[in-house]
């Protein structure tokens, strides 16, 4: 473990008979309510300082009451010093009032994920609508989360070459196909990507990827060894994916791992990893609430 406070850059919290959230349908080992406590309970033993939630893919009428009650729920914990809310932003322009309406939910709203890796058109994300849509986002400060499977890396990289206004983090390392073992093209795509400065990459998602069953560290080895050459100490950050990530591990488990597979790192570049990117990267600030 490392041997100081950790923030993780991606969290999910939701309860299905609150909220509906349609892909959960088919993932019945964690179609439940996954809450604070369960949180609080599944990390255990890992010092964390700080959390971001991340949208959950829930129905998209649904978009904004979800921004409100992650807004919620950091006054139970106020640990969750930052918000990645839903917003359709391929609607372009006419997205202007729900970006305006998600700032109003307060200052722990820190950006944006439209997800992408359901789209069937891999290029979907440089539609004009939405790239209009993600521009918006400068406007008032907000990132955008890039989560794609590998196969839209290319088109993701131009968006980002676009828009060089708004900060972007690839969730996930871009889903690479971790269970079947391939590399290429996605390290050629990774360094294209990472070859554009406004984008950062979050180190979490990997142990879905790989065989859920059977993974071991030597699986993720050359995926995490890419991404933190490609991107450099400066643009890497630390995610659980957590609970999603229940799926392939537990929670201490995935830390340990990434631990070990990053303990040639510097002291500087762990703390970068672990914690000051994701703080500087969604302005997390120091625990006010205020970034």
């Amino acid at each position: 473990m490392p041997d100081f406070p950790i923030i993780d850059s991606h969290v999910h919290l939701w309860d299905p008979d609150r909220q509906r959230v349609p892909w959960l349908d088919g993932e019945p080992a964690i179609n439940r309510r996954f809450g604070l406590a369960d949180y609080e309970a599944q990390t255990d033993g890992v010092a964390i300082e700080a959390f971001v939630y991340v949208e959950i893919d829930i129905a998209k009428p649904y978009g904004l009451l979800e921004a409100r009650q992650a807004a919620a729920a950091a006054q139970d914990d106020p640990r969750l010093r930052g918000i990645v809310a839903f917003a359709p932003v391929e609607d372009g322009e006419r997205v202007r009032p729900y970006i305006e309406a998600l700032t109003e939910v307060g200052p722990l709203v820190k950006g944006v994920r439209r997800l992408l890796q359901g789209e069937a058109d891999p290029e979907f994300c440089l539609r004009p609508g939405f790239v209009r849509g993600v521009e918006l986002l400068g406007e008032v400060g907000l990132s955008f989360d890039l989560c794609v499977r590998q196969g839209q890396l290319p088109a993701v990289t131009e968006l980002v070459r676009r828009v060089p206004q708004v900060s972007f983090v690839l969730d996930h390392v871009g889903k690479p196909p971790i269970a079947a073992g391939v590399l290429d093209p996605w390290r050629e795509e990774i360094d294209a990507l990472a070859a554009v400065p406004n984008v950062a990459c979050k180190v979490s998602g990997l142990v879905t990827e790989a065989d859920r069953a059977g993974w071991t560290a030597a699986d993720l080895a050359p995926y995490v060894g890419h991404v933190l050459a490609a991107f450099g100490e400066d643009r890497v950050l630390y995610g659980s994916d957590w609970p999603v990530a229940t799926l392939a591990s537990p929670y201490p488990r995935w830390v340990e791992t990434l631990d070990a597979l990053t303990a040639d790192l510097s002291p500087d570049a762990k703390r970068k990893l672990w914690a000051e990117n994701a703080r500087r990267l969604y302005r997390l600030g120091d625990g006010d609430g205020t970034g």
